[in-house]
Formats: structure tokens, sequence, C-alpha cells
């Protein structure tokens, strides 16, 4: 009788855990508007950079381009976050960013009427998660790409973005190579980039998107200091933009699972399943006015204003970033090995949800 009370406890206490853990062990990609996401995701191919320093970046990549077509299309850059870059084709499966993909945001692009969408991997599997030894590697990468599709990219209309570890790695790609991008959207970016940093994106349209409940990168003491500086150094504070979240929800009003997941605005671009007003979100320029977004001019739309005159030249090395030295326990360190720990904690949650068939 004991053994069997020890064991139904046991049973009610693991079942709880993994209850109360859905908050991280939620299948994310499980958007309410998730029909045809699977057959937008398998609309990207594989590819894989040149070796760059003893590393060598696979991704998945869509085109645009149709049957003897020689439009000339935006590029946009897309970086996945921790846990994301497990294996091949992670990056693309377990975000939603093949949205972008989908007729009706193609179609968004002004112009072109269509973009690329580049999506690299980090080397996780040999614990690299978007740090300072992937910025060449991934320039290569990217560089070798727009080799490859030379007749069809647009290479003054080039966009980067990502989201936690990515939204640091965008800000970073940004500063080495301010040249190279039209404009940049770091989500939540796990970098508080200093004054002397955002010098370098002067010339450069950013628009930062963060939730103030984050519990991963501080809405309070990283995102808004390193917009505070973004727009004390712009040329264009106008251009700029700063969407908060006062609360992380789909685009159908209901929450995400954690306030840390800002991305799903951006993946959504920053409308509502009704096609109205995001949830719980409020944007500004960096003149401190609100701005509306109306329909359907959201993140694609305020993308597609913006060129650079970038000629398409590669280029070798890390740029403005002086990656020399690197401090054991600085603060994105702390971030980047608190993300691990969350990581390696939904695996375990998922492991005994699938165990318990919870």
């Amino acid at each position: 009788m004991i053994r069997k009370r020890s064991l139904a406890a046991l049973l009610a206490v693991l079942t709880l855990f993994c209850c109360t853990s859905a908050a991280f062990a939620a299948d994310e990609t499980a958007l309410p508007l998730a029909a045809g996401l699977e057959a937008l995701q398998a609309q990207f191919q594989p590819g894989i950079g040149p070796e760059t320093n003893g590393y060598t970046l696979d991704y998945r990549y869509y085109s645009p381009v149709g049957t003897t077509d020689s439009q000339k299309y935006p590029l946009v850059i897309w970086l996945h976050g921790m846990s994301e870059g497990a294996y091949e084709g992670k990056q693309v499966i377990n975000n939603d960013i093949a949205y972008w993909t989908s007729a009706e945001f193609q179609s968004r692009f002004s112009d072109a009427g269509g973009a690329f969408i580049l999506a690299p991997r980090s080397l996780e599997e040999r614990m690299i998660f978007w740090d300072d030894s992937m910025i060449e590697p991934l320039r290569a990468t990217i560089d070798d790409f727009i080799e490859k599709n030379a007749e069809n990219i647009d290479v003054t209309r080039i966009y980067i973005g990502g989201f936690s570890m990515g939204g640091k790695m965008t800000l970073k790609m940004a500063v080495a190579y301010p040249e190279m991008f039209a404009a940049a959207f770091p989500i939540c970016p796990a970098w508080a980039m200093d004054a002397q940093y955002a010098q370098y994106l002067a010339d450069m349209p950013i628009w930062l998107t963060s939730g103030t409940l984050d519990p991963l990168v501080n809405y309070y003491t990283s995102v808004t200091p390193t917009w505070n500086r973004i727009v004390a150094a712009s040329s264009q504070p106008e251009n700029c933009r700063f969407s908060t979240l006062s609360r992380v929800c789909y685009p159908d009003g209901s929450p995400t699972s954690s306030s840390h997941h800002a991305w799903f605005a951006v993946n959504y671009d920053m409308f509502s399943i009704e096609n109205g007003d995001y949830p719980h979100m409020s944007t500004i320029d960096g003149n401190g006015r609100a701005v509306t977004l109306t329909y359907p001019n959201g993140m694609i739309a305020w993308l597609s204003q913006f060129s650079s005159e970038y000629d398409g030249a590669p280029i070798d090395g890390t740029g403005n970033l002086n990656i020399g030295s690197h401090n054991l326990f600085s603060i994105q360190t702390m971030i980047d090995f608190f993300e691990t720990l969350v990581s390696i904690f939904e695996t375990i949650v998922n492991t005994l949800r699938a165990a318990f068939a919870v």
C-alpha cells in the first residue's frame, strides 16, 4: 500500500512538474494560424557556406526567383535563437519566419514583390551559440550566397534580423559591417551594446522589438539602454523604431509560453490575426513619437523603404568589432549560460512529458 501511494505521489509530482513546466516545453511552432506553415517551411532549400577559420555554416534559404526570372530581389538574413541550431534545418522548423515566404508577405516587399530569406545555423552541436567566432564564417556564408545568386539579389537591399542570441548577432554583424546592411531588426537582443559601437549604426535604420517582462534579456537594464544609445548616435532617428510588448502574445492575442518570445510579432509582420493592431504592442520612433502601423504596412514595408550603397564586395576580418579579448564573467556570458540552462531544462521536460504521456 505504501509503495502504491509512493508511486502515485511520484507520478503526481512528475505530472505537476511537467504541466507547470509547459511554459518552457510548449511547441512554439503551433501558432493558432499554423495551417499551411509546414508547406511554407518545406519551400526552404539547404545550402552550405565556405570553410572559414575552421568553421563551415550550413543554412536554409527561400528563393522567390521564377523560371527565366531576371528580377533583382532583396535579401533578408534571419538569425535564430538559442536551441534552434541543434541540427540542420531546425532554425526554420522551430520558428515561424516561414510566414515571410507566403504569397501575402512576399507581396509586401515593395517594387520587387518578393525577397530571398537566408537562415544560417549556429553550430550548437559544438556548443557555439552565435558567439564572436561565428562573425567571419557568417560573413563568408552571406558573401558566398550572394555570389551564387548574383543575378537575382539586389545587394543594395540586404536586411538582417534575429532574436535573442540571434538579435545579439544581428547587432554585432550590423556594427562589424554597416556598409552591407540597409536596415536591421534585432528582437530582444542579448547584447547590451555600448555607445562606442552604436556610432557605427549612425546611418542604419534599426527596428528593435522587446517585451517589458522578458525574463532573459531585461527590457529596462539591457534593451532600453541599447535603444537609447542607438538613437543618440543615429543620423536618422525618425527612421528608427522601438516596439514594446507589455504582454507577449500570438497574433490572436493568446499568451505565448514566455515573455521572452517577442519574435512572434515580427514573424507575423507586426499585425494581429485580424490585420489590426498587434496585441499589447506600442511603437515609437527615435524621436519618441508614437508610430501607428496601418495594415499592411508593417515590418516588411518598413524594410523595403531602405537601400544602401553596398556593391557586393566580399570583406575579410571582423570589421569594426574588436574581439581580441573576452571577459569570462561578462553579463553576456551569464545570459548565454542562462539560456543554455533553459534549453537543457526544456529538453528534460519534453523527455519526461513523452515518457509519461502527459
